[in-house]
């Protein structure tokens, strides 16, 4: 807890206000195929127990190519960073979706409501938890939360492919070779090694995903 503490904002500061928010550029290769807006609030719609916790949206519009789809989760954060609530957007012209996540009794539940169906599954969310996405970045954030000096072993649930994988968090901590960057790394999911880096103040400027020569970094502008 004591990682916890010096990596994630205060739990208990004033509900509503901003605590990070930015613009990442996703490329693959050197393309850009998307651009993902994202923002951490201050505090939960339904606050439960000590603290607030945190809430983090983002939105990102993949349109480089038909059909445009824009992917718009909303994750609520339990103070001690567990994912305790997901409402999810999938904004698609062939299938759109509504998402829908609830943490207790130590399962992550998943709802999937689809025009003409619903799926529903549940996960188990012992330990450390994660709620990731393969084509959302801004959530990897609340992963680097979690990373400490040793290596980690993490639950990271995909509420949009309805899967579950185990995987490791570390914390490579700062180096010259990327202008003194947080460096945290995490291992052993299908998507092979995904890198993190965040700067000085804690903002996620860069995940990079070397198997789908994909990287999301931070806009200067944002």
């Amino acid at each position: 807890m004591l990682v916890l503490a010096l990596q994630a904002p205060p739990a208990g500061a004033v509900p509503g206000r901003i605590l990070q928010q930015g613009t990442l550029v996703v490329r693959h290769d050197t393309v850009e195929v998307a651009r993902e807006h994202y923002r951490l609030v201050a505090g939960r719609a339904a606050p439960t127990g000590p603290g607030t916790g945190w809430t983090l949206t983002s939105t990102i519009r993949y349109d480089r190519q038909r059909p445009v789809v824009t992917l718009a989760p909303t994750l609520e954060i339990a103070p001690d960073t567990a994912p305790a609530a997901l409402q999810y957007d999938v904004a698609d012209p062939r299938e759109p979706v509504r998402i829908l996540g609830q943490l207790g009794g130590g399962r992550f539940t998943v709802r999937v409501l689809a025009r003409q169906s619903e799926r529903a599954r549940e996960f188990a969310a012992l330990g450390a938890t994660l709620v990731l996405d393969d084509s959302v970045f801004a959530p990897y954030l609340v992963a680097a939360w979690r990373a400490g000096p040793e290596p980690t072993r993490v639950t990271a649930i995909y509420p949009r492919a309805l899967r579950r994988e185990t995987l490791t968090l570390e914390d490579h901590g700062r180096g010259s070779a990327d202008s003194g960057r947080r460096h945290v790394t995490l291992t052993g999911g299908t998507a092979g090694p995904v890198h993190l880096w965040l700067d000085g103040a804690g903002r996620l400027v860069k995940v990079e995903i070397p198997s789908r020569r994909v990287v999301a970094e931070r806009s200067p502008e944002g």
